[in-house]
């Protein structure tokens, strides 16, 4: 992003193109045909890459901001959730039928309480973070190779099952947390 740092293009701009591009990638996903998966996927990692491209932009020029932070946390968790949501949608039409879509709605519901309980930690102090520099935010590269390979399937069963736990995990730690916090 360095090239940009003294142009006029700002944040904000690569947000809201990092909003665009996830929203057609889970539209592309809902159509449900092998081109648009793929197309799907190959939409979803380039909004990946302009998500951490905005903050480093930020960073780099100084135009760093309250709004500037809170539109991309809305970007990336409206992103997030309609991309698995149009997952969903996509594979209800296939051989998963209704199920595609209780799978779909159930990775949605977690990814967004995932994305509100982090947001509901920065602000009290307590990022929700990963461990070894990980964090839970960079599993969602893995969506693009998903479509590439034709395996949205196995992805859209392990979010459903996995997002609703890791929520699960986290809302546990927060309430250990905040009870070690009392305690002291």
């Amino acid at each position: 992003m360095r090239p940009f740092v003294d142009t006029a293009l700002t944040p904000s701009h690569v947000t809201t193109l990092r909003l665009a591009t996830g929203i057609a990638a889970a539209v592309a996903f809902a159509i449900g045909d092998r081109v648009w998966d793929i197309t799907g996927g190959w939409l979803f990692v380039v909004s990946a890459f302009l998500d951490r491209a905005d903050g480093e932009l930020a960073r780099l020029s100084g135009k760093t901001s309250t709004f500037g932070h809170r539109y991309d946390l809305a970007a990336d968790a409206t992103c997030s959730v309609i991309a698995f949501a149009g997952i969903g949608i996509g594979l209800s039409h296939g051989p998963l039928a209704d199920s595609a879509l209780l799978m779909g709605l159930i990775s949605a519901v977690a990814i967004a309480g995932i994305f509100w309980l982090a947001q509901r930690m920065e602000r009290a102090g307590e990022p929700l973070s990963g461990a070894a520099g990980f964090d839970p935010d960079d599993a969602l590269f893995i969506v693009g190779p998903a479509a590439w390979f034709d395996a949205l399937a196995p992805l859209l069963f392990a979010a459903a099952l996995c997002a609703p736990l890791f929520l699960i995990f986290a809302l546990w730690r927060m309430r250990k947390d905040r009870r070690n916090q009392v305690s002291r």
